[in-house]
């Protein structure tokens, strides 16, 4: 995703935030901006996210009825997600890429990016290639490795995965593509402290964090925990999940309390959030976004409802946007 120049990170300590400047951050993002397709006369418009959809959010419905929604949810590129999640990615091989190519030219939709949880960070290299190949920048992952640790413990084994990825890492390059570590819960890569420590460690930037409110609201941290952890990622991110906790995704509710992990419904502020992605000049992908429960399913029963849903967030981020 060749976003950024190289830089190196301000010095940060596990309990405080990282002193960067604003002109930092201008410097470096702004170095980046036509690596991803942004006009400086765009740069010079103000402040706005670069949202991508996220193919999961419509289930398994048909590439031909997903596609066409980009547009209308101000996106300019896609996502593409396997099963369990969605099954996109497997209706890419299905159809062929020309023809995965096709749709997207005829909706004026560019790839963006393929997740790919279920290779794991190990095992993308041949993905890669798709990606570039079909135009996308961008390859989001998990963090495998050890749970629970904390300390110098933790530290240890974010430098040991750190030290398995470089290969990994130069094959990106030479692809022309970023990965997106996702602080996920299950993985190693979950709490503020790893987050920092992958982005001090893998100063490559073909790796960046996918940073996902979800799960480090289930640690505990706030609206002003987030945006403090944003301002020392800055241009580390290369995408940023739109997605409060709300009651959770892993069990089955009522619809109206599933959507509470959606942007303006349920506790989470976003705007001292927003309010940091602008600081920093974010310029990764933004993916308002959700978990159905069971997966695999529309977060509403079709696509016209689930762009609704999608726009109505957007709505709200647009509004606090400073």
């Amino acid at each position: 995703m060749n976003l950024h120049k190289k830089q190196n990170l301000a010095k940060w300590k596990p309990t405080g935030q990282a002193k960067i400047s604003r002109r930092h951050f201008l410097k470096t993002t702004t170095a980046g901006l036509t690596a991803v397709g942004i006009s400086s006369a765009l740069a010079k418009a103000g402040f706005r996210l670069n949202y991508i959809l996220s193919s999961s959010m419509y289930g398994t419905l048909p590439l031909g009825e997903i596609v066409p929604e980009a547009q209308k949810i101000g996106a300019k590129t896609i996502d593409i997600w396997p099963r369990i999640h969605g099954n996109q990615r497997e209706q890419m091989e299905k159809i062929g890429h020309e023809k995965f190519v096709a749709i997207l030219k005829q909706h004026n939709v560019r790839l963006g990016c393929i997740t790919r949880y279920d290779l794991g960070p190990f095992k993308l290299q041949p993905e890669m290639n798709v990606c570039a190949k079909l135009g996308g920048n961008l390859l989001v992952c998990g963090g495998n490795g050890p749970k629970g640790l904390q300390g110098n413990g933790l530290k240890t084994a974010i430098k040991t995965f750190a030290e398995k990825m470089k290969p990994h890492i130069a094959a990106a390059e030479a692809a022309g593509v970023t990965l997106g570590i996702e602080n996920h819960s299950s993985n190693l890569i979950n709490t503020p402290d790893s987050i920092k420590w992958l982005a001090e460690l893998a100063p490559s930037r073909n790796i960046g964090i996918a940073l996902a409110p979800y799960h480090l609201e289930s640690l505990g941290q706030s609206a002003t925990d987030l945006a403090a952890l944003i301002h020392s990622l800055g241009n580390r991110m290369v995408m940023f999940y739109a997605w409060q906790h709300g009651m959770g995704c892993h069990k089955k509710l009522p619809k109206q309390q599933e959507l509470l992990q959606m942007p303006g419904r349920g506790k989470l502020d976003f705007t001292p959030i927003l309010q940091s992605l602008k600081v920093v000049n974010y310029i990764g992908y933004t993916s308002i976004f959700m978990h159905p429960v069971p997966r695999g399913i529309p977060i509403l029963p079709t696509a016209a409802e689930t762009t609704v849903e999608i726009n109505r967030a957007r709505t709200y981020l647009q509004a606090r946007l400073p």
